[in-house]
């Protein structure tokens, strides 16, 4: 932890144990309206902050309902979220996790939207301007997160070191489809800090599966996304199964989309998709080593 966030979230936390009054009330008192309370214990700090934001008012009805299926709060817990962070989100899309992290990150942190330069009109132009404009209509949630853009051909998400952890949900098979994922996954290393983590969620392909068979399927074989990151410098810490579904076949039509929340089918099987859930999925987390740590994957 960064010894001057960790010395502020300390103050914070002792004058919340004790209720005296001081400069740690006194910054406690100074936060926005709708800013994070903290809880008494630094060892459940995370964990506390986690819980409120996930419940939190601001977070559309419609986002809250796939929760059930994308366990926010584990998820995060997994990649080791912390509130002071420098966290880069990559191609967040309609913002689903945008709404937990930024919030998270809002008073001790630093909350980067990176999405690619959209054309004039299209999905990622549309996401763009819904996200710039979720962000300036809430301050007190998302007044100091951060919007960049990149070119998806020669990618790059700030200056060399500068965050601390890279997360991306469900978009590498789209990388991989358009050819660009090993330059996405160097510019990630390159912009992570020694010691940083890189955490990635994706659509997982049945274990026997070929890239080329399911390449256009949405869902990526384990091994491709491993291999990319590795190729790239990172080292394979921990794999999780909190995104896990055994009830995914994997074998539909319309590819992954078949399933919700696109339910690219429309009406027909429906209640069968929406039996099924969201697809099974990769739960994966990498590190960029520094000189205390194995280059070595496993």
């Amino acid at each position: 932890m960064k010894s001057g966030v960790f010395l502020g979230l300390a103050a914070l936390l002792l004058a919340a144990c004790s209720g005296n009054s001081g400069p740690a009330n006194a910054q406690a008192q100074d936060q926005p309206a709708g800013a994070l309370v903290p809880p008494t214990s630094a060892s459940d700090f995370t964990a506390s902050q986690l819980d409120q934001v996930i419940a939190g008012d601001w977070r559309s009805p419609e986002h809250k309902a796939r929760d059930v299926y994308r366990h926010p709060k584990g998820t995060l817990q997994f990649f080791g979220i912390r509130p002071d962070l420098t966290v880069v989100e990559v191609t967040p899309g309609g913002g689903w996790y945008t709404e937990i992290l930024a919030p998270l990150l809002r008073n001790n942190g630093h909350y980067i939207a990176a999405t690619a330069k959209p054309a004039a009109d299209g999905e990622a132009s549309r996401d763009l301007n819904a996200l710039k404009a979720k962000f300036a209509a809430d301050a007190a949630h998302y007044g100091k997160a951060q919007v960049i853009e990149f070119d998806p051909k020669a990618p790059s998400f700030g200056a060399p070191g500068s965050a601390d952890m890279v997360l991306t949900f469900r978009n590498v098979h789209n990388w991989v489809e358009a050819d660009t994922a090993p330059g996405m996954f160097k510019a990630f290393y390159a912009v992570l800090r020694p010691g940083g983590v890189l955490g990635v969620e994706d659509h997982r392909a049945a274990d026997n599966a070929s890239l080329d068979a399911v390449k256009e399927s949405g869902y990526l074989p384990t091994n491709v996304v491993i291999k990319l990151a590795t190729d790239a410098g990172f080292r394979l810490q921990e794999s999780s199964e909190i995104n896990a579904n055994p009830k995914d076949t994997k074998d539909y039509p319309k590819g992954v989309w078949t399933l919700p929340p696109t339910l690219t089918l429309g009406d027909q099987d429906r209640a069968k998709y929406l039996a099924i859930g969201e697809s099974d999925r990769m739960t994966l987390r990498f590190v960029k080593p520094d000189a205390a740590t194995p280059s070595t994957s496993h």
